[in-house]
């Protein structure tokens, strides 16, 4: 089982304001309502309804997800004994390990969510079947971390979010953030090389704004590569932006990364948006709230 966390970018506010830094992360699916219960973090992840079934099977069997403490059950909601016991298991004749038995489970899904692929179904509801056992990718960005680091790398967490928040915070703590004043963006995925190539190819404006759409194309798809693993093409990234800002409704979570310093006297100590002290690329645009009739 896989919990990681990387930053991708770190920037500090240079007239007076927060640290604004982003991750890349990955754990276990099955934690991932926890880490959405903070909501001053910017988030975009790998979605069940966009990976192919057989991508999936194959990223579950190299490396599934499994708990990390195996705890005994006790009234409460943290379990700090770990037990051993083992797993009835009637139809293999015996008992099984918990993590035998785990597996066991994950098997069985499997085979379902085959038959299932194999009848027409479609992944979004196949790949339901699998996500106890999937790891999910995700791209968080915040300027306020000092709760979820509270709750979250705490001895009465969840084991395996504890994990994560602990991997978040060694992290951080190893990543030296870059001073940037306004006007300069906070561009996760987007290397200083290709910022360095836009502004040789266009105006300083317009490569600062090239940089912001390309930047949000990628954080939708949770990677610096494209959905087959490859290296970028701008241009394709262009076009993934123009999907994600150009419809109706506005799919604007991937325009949330990007922000840029509030100059002290625009009242930059309030939020805009769920960050502090910056300006989310995500506020540029009018239609950010989408009409629909209730």
């Amino acid at each position: 089982m896989t919990i990681t966390a990387k930053v991708i970018a770190d920037s500090i506010h240079m007239h007076g304001g927060p640290r604004l830094t982003t991750l890349q992360l990955r754990y276990p699916r099955f934690i991932h309502a926890e880490f959405m219960t903070h909501r001053v973090f910017s988030r975009n992840a790998s979605s069940s309804r966009a990976i192919p079934v057989a991508r999936l099977i194959a990223d579950i069997e190299a490396d599934p997800a499994m708990p990390i403490h195996w705890g005994k059950n006790q009234p409460g909601m943290q379990a700090h004994e770990e037990h051993n016991g083992p797993v009835a298991a009637p139809w293999c004749n015996g008992q099984m390990t918990r993590e035998g038995a785990w597996l066991n489970a994950m098997d069985g899904a499997i085979k379902m969510a085959k038959l299932f692929d194999e009848a027409g179904y479609h992944k979004q509801i196949v790949n339901r079947l699998l996500e106890p056992y999937s790891h999910i990718n995700v791209v968080v960005s915040s300027t306020k971390w000092e709760n979820f680091f509270a709750l979250r790398a705490h001895p009465d967490a969840q084991p395996e979010i504890r994990a994560l928040a602990e991997a978040m915070l060694e992290a951080m703590r190893a990543s030296e953030p870059v001073g940037l004043h306004h006007g300069e963006w906070h561009l996760p995925y987007v290397t200083d090389e290709e910022q360095d190539e836009l502004a040789i190819e266009h105006h300083p404006r317009v490569a600062t704004e090239l940089a912001k759409k390309v930047s949000a194309a990628r954080c939708a798809r949770v990677s610096y590569l494209t959905f087959e693993g490859k290296s970028p093409v701008i241009e394709a990234d262009l076009k993934l932006f123009d999907k994600l800002a150009g419809g109706v409704p506005l799919h604007a979570s991937p325009l949330e990364h990007q922000a840029t310093p509030r100059l002290p006297h625009s009242g930059w100590a309030y939020p805009c948006g769920n960050f502090h002290g910056w300006a989310q690329f995500r506020k540029e645009f009018d239609n950010e709230d989408a009409e629909f009739d209730i």
